[in-house]
């Protein structure tokens, strides 16, 4: 790929990307982008450094990413190596995922090179640090000076409109905080981890994570790290 082709090609995909008003919308522009370049393997989702669990929301999983192994797209996210790299890295790297005598191995690599599933991670940033990221996969991809600058991009792109049509849907209420919302957010603002706040809270899992979704609708962020400093700034909870 030509550094005038790759331009090119990526702004066209930008703007498309920028103008989606769906999901699957993101997903065709980045799939006729990326195909030609080998990658047929895409996660992209929203993130936190400062939880213990990296991933906050996973917006989009597709592709073989598993071997035939039988595990679900958030387990793999979740638990992956190369997940955890993103909150150490400030730019996209190259990671490479070969089979060895105690299961599978991920390297950080400069090239990809060899058998294996090769990757690009594409962290994304905001005011407020880390709010997502986004893993490009194949076993022949493109990993050349153009293609990871092109798709650092569109990748970048992609987060923060999977996030607006996600993460803040029209007519959702946004503003004060419920009294519900303002203890586990202050819980989270005093690091609890997510079960310490299930059980000092009484809530199900489930209710804690809903609430942490509303309270980051509300307050106009994408991160947990974000709303905690946005509630602090406002007087919704006591720094």
């Amino acid at each position: 790929m030509t550094d005038a082709v790759a331009a090119e090609a990526a702004f066209r995909c930008t703007f498309a990307i920028e103008g989606a008003e769906t999901l699957a919308a993101i997903r065709d522009a980045l799939r006729a982008f990326a195909a030609p370049l080998g990658y047929d393997r895409f996660v992209l989702f929203s993130a936190s450094a400062v939880q213990d669990d990296v991933v906050e929301r996973i917006y989009w999983a597709e592709g073989d990413w598993f071997g035939g192994e039988p595990i679900s797209a958030e387990t793999y996210v979740r638990h992956c190596p190369v997940t955890r790299h993103i909150v150490e890295a400030r730019e996209p790297f190259f990671w490479t995922k070969t089979a060895g005598d105690s299961g599978a191995l991920y390297r950080i690599v400069r090239t990809p090179r060899g058998a294996g599933i090769h990757g690009l991670q594409v962290p994304v940033f905001g005011p407020a640090g880390l709010e997502g990221a986004m893993s490009l996969g194949g076993t022949r991809i493109d990993a050349s000076p153009q293609a990871r600058l092109a798709l650092g991009i569109l990748a970048a792109a992609a987060f923060r409109a999977a996030h607006r049509l996600l993460e803040s849907p029209a007519g959702e209420e946004t503003g004060a905080l419920s009294e519900r919302e303002r203890e586990v957010l202050a819980w989270a603002a005093a690091s609890r981890r997510h079960a310490e706040i299930v059980a000092g809270l009484g809530l199900s899992g489930r209710t804690v994570e809903n609430h942490m979704r509303r309270i980051r609708k509300r307050l106009g962020v994408a991160t947990t790290a974000q709303a905690i400093r946005v509630a602090i700034r406002t007087g919704e909870i006591a720094a």
